[in-house]
């Protein structure tokens, strides 16, 4: 049964080697290291804001180790706004809010890739406005 897991697990890992050098290369890192700690930093937050049918459909097209980083984080009653989630994520890590603006831009970067923009749509409706701007979209009115 082992040998059955083991080809399985290996595409999983290559998408998320693939995700990684992708927030390296649009962050600019300077290794992978750095892109993997801005991955669990902005997942970990993201988990905490995202709830409901949106959440499981993402985790189902993350790969696997985003995907378990995103659903450990139990989310939160009240989602917080756009820039109280980066000045959250600046405050977990001791870092200045423009590079955990510039963090969370280059992470979700890669989460929208894996996606979708329909997936993508339907998260910014659940979210409080201006996480948009954060994924790289236009901050769409709603029409009264």
């Amino acid at each position: 049964m082992s040998d059955h897991s083991a080809p399985l697990q290996q595409p999983c890992s290559r998408a998320y080697e693939h995700m990684l050098e992708k927030v390296r290369y649009d962050g600019a890192y300077p290794t992978r290291e750095r892109a993997e700690e801005a991955v669990r930093l902005v997942l970990s937050g993201l988990g905490r804001q995202l709830a409901g049918d949106e959440r499981v459909e993402l985790a189902a097209r993350l790969p696997v180790e985003a995907a378990r980083i995103l659903t450990a984080q139990i989310p939160d009653t009240h989602p917080l706004g756009s820039w109280a989630f980066v000045k959250d994520l600046a405050a977990r890590t001791g870092a200045s809010p423009a590079t955990a603006r510039w963090d969370t831009g280059s992470v979700f970067s890669a989460v929208a890739a894996c996606a979708g923009p329909d997936l993508i749509t339907r998260i910014l409706r659940r979210l409080p406005s201006g996480y948009a701007l954060l994924f790289g979209r236009a901050e769409l009115a709603q029409a009264a």
